[in-house]
């Protein structure tokens, strides 16, 4: 099973960037989904999470700028980000939940999708 994130890059303040993560492989069903982001020198932050049942849940500091939304069909969960400022900058992480069969689930992160905001 892999996570893939793509869609970051460099963007002015004030503009947008959609991020996707998909999984791939072998498995039942991707259940929960987080967005979690780390810029230089701190702590990884929980950006925003959907759960299996499309319950969304965003920090503090993105809520009404971001969204985040699934399709199980295609195994993937994307990030619409807007009114970027420079405190979004950072390398955004997808960690999914996956379900490998009826009975047993993991987690797993992709490898991470840079996203800088220039003032």
């Amino acid at each position: 099973v892999q996570l893939v994130e793509s869609g970051g890059g460099l963007v002015q303040s004030g503009g947008s960037l959609r991020l996707s993560c998909v999984a791939s492989g072998s498995f039942f069903r991707v259940n929960d989904v987080t967005w979690n982001r780390q810029a230089p020198g701190k702590q990884r932050e929980l950006v925003a999470k959907i759960t299996r049942a499309g319950l969304t849940v965003y920090s503090d500091s993105v809520k009404g700028r971001f969204t985040v939304s699934r399709d199980d069909a295609k195994n993937s969960v994307d990030l619409q980000m807007g009114s970027l400022k420079p405190e979004d900058t950072g390398t955004y992480y997808c960690h999914a939940d996956i379900q490998i069969n009826r009975n047993y689930e993991f987690e797993y992160e992709g490898q991470g999708t840079l996203v800088t905001v220039s003032s």
